[in-house]
């Protein structure tokens, strides 16, 4: 391809992974399903599950639209290949305008099949028409989950692709093309998998991601897993009914300082290591007295006499972890972007220093 289509190509790629999974930028824009059809959609506050049965059949049209919208620019970026005369058109390009056609009108019958008779055709009101009870239809479960939603009180956490909501009867995982909904009295949890991540693209700070496995014991009920920041974890048990198990032994880090500390050690492992004399015998450590102090302070961060550190000339008195919770102590707590930047005081001498000079003894 020549460069117009070339460059065409590229851009259009870019948007249309970013129409998909769209990124903050586009979503503050209005560049989104929901931006661009909220008339159609109405208030998801008003009528939760009226709103996602639109959202979820109108993404999935404007998906199919994408491919057809790519040929339509290509007859403009490259009109050498005369594409916008279908009968002149390369082989390879009819094939793919068949294709771009074919599959948002096979997109359009199903949206026409799943709205009529009131949405009753629809894959979410059959997966709430699983929760009803026997004289009674998907609607009043639906309305059970609008009344529910309306309240201040739900938990609710994740990107709009990735939603988590938990009101006082359901737990609700909102995806792109559908939603996940189960009984809380019906279900079991478990935590099955952590991600540890040492910058969080948001906050500059470490976080802790938890998976969850949400089973119901309703057998038309397919089990599905929830992905949440560990720091919310707290608040989710408190808003659900059953325990959750930690099947995995996961160590769930529900405090800031929890995560800072871990991503503290993990970077203090990677300093250089201090050489300790032959003859000094290490004493436990003052801080817990639990173990033997095992690092020392040692400017390695800059030169001697450069920058805001200081060399610290303790004889070694603390452990990795006593060090690493004094670290995190001397922060700003309403600023936790700077913690792993920030110089603090030895505990002892005062001496200025940063992670780049805590070193473990060897």
């Amino acid at each position: 391809m020549e460069s117009p289509a070339v460059t065409f190509t590229l851009a259009y790629v870019v948007l249309s992974v970013c129409f998909v999974f769209p990124p903050h930028e586009f979503r503050a824009a209005g560049l989104t399903v929901q931006g661009l059809l909220g008339a159609w959609l109405g208030s998801e506050d008003a009528a939760f599950v009226q709103h996602h049965l639109r959202r979820s059949t109108g993404t999935l049209l404007a998906h199919a639209l994408l491919p057809l919208g790519y040929y339509i620019g290509m007859c403009f970026a490259a009109p050498e290949k005369q594409l916008c005369y279908f009968y002149l058109a390369p082989e390879g390009w009819k094939i793919f305008f068949f294709l771009a056609v074919v599959f948002p009108t096979i997109t359009s019958i199903l949206a026409y099949y799943w709205s009529w008779n009131g949405w009753d055709n629809h894959p979410l009101a059959r997966t709430l028409a699983v929760h009803a009870l026997p004289q009674s239809s998907w609607r009043a479960v639906a309305s059970s989950i609008n009344t529910e939603f309306r309240r201040i009180d739900k938990f609710a956490t994740g990107a709009p692709g990735a939603r988590v909501i938990v009101t006082d009867t359901w737990v609700i995982k909102v995806t792109t093309y559908c939603l996940h909904v189960a009984q809380q009295q019906d279900i079991h949890l478990t935590v099955t998998d952590s991600r540890q991540h040492e910058l969080s693209p948001d906050s500059n700070m470490p976080v802790q991601f938890l998976t969850i496995n949400v089973a119901s014991i309703n057998p038309y009920v397919k089990a599905f897993d929830i992905r949440l920041n560990s720091t919310e974890y707290g608040e989710l048990r408190e808003k659900l009914r059953a325990p959750i198990r930690n099947a995995a032994n996961v160590v769930i880090h529900q405090s800031l300082s929890d995560l800072f500390l871990e991503t503290f050690t993990s970077l203090v492992e990677m300093n250089q290591t201090y050489p300790a004399p032959s003859n000094q015998e290490l004493e436990p450590c003052i801080g817990c007295m639990q173990t033997n102090a095992n690092i020392k302070l040692v400017k390695s961060c800059q030169e001697p006499n450069e920058g805001e550190c200081q060399q610290c000339y303790c004889r070694p008195m603390w452990c990795l972890t006593c060090m690493g919770k004094w670290f995190a102590s001397r922060q700003d707590q309403q600023h936790p972007e700077t913690w792993l930047s920030s110089q603090v005081p030895c505990p002892t001498c005062r001496a200025k220093f940063c992670i780049l000079d805590v070193c473990i003894i060897r």
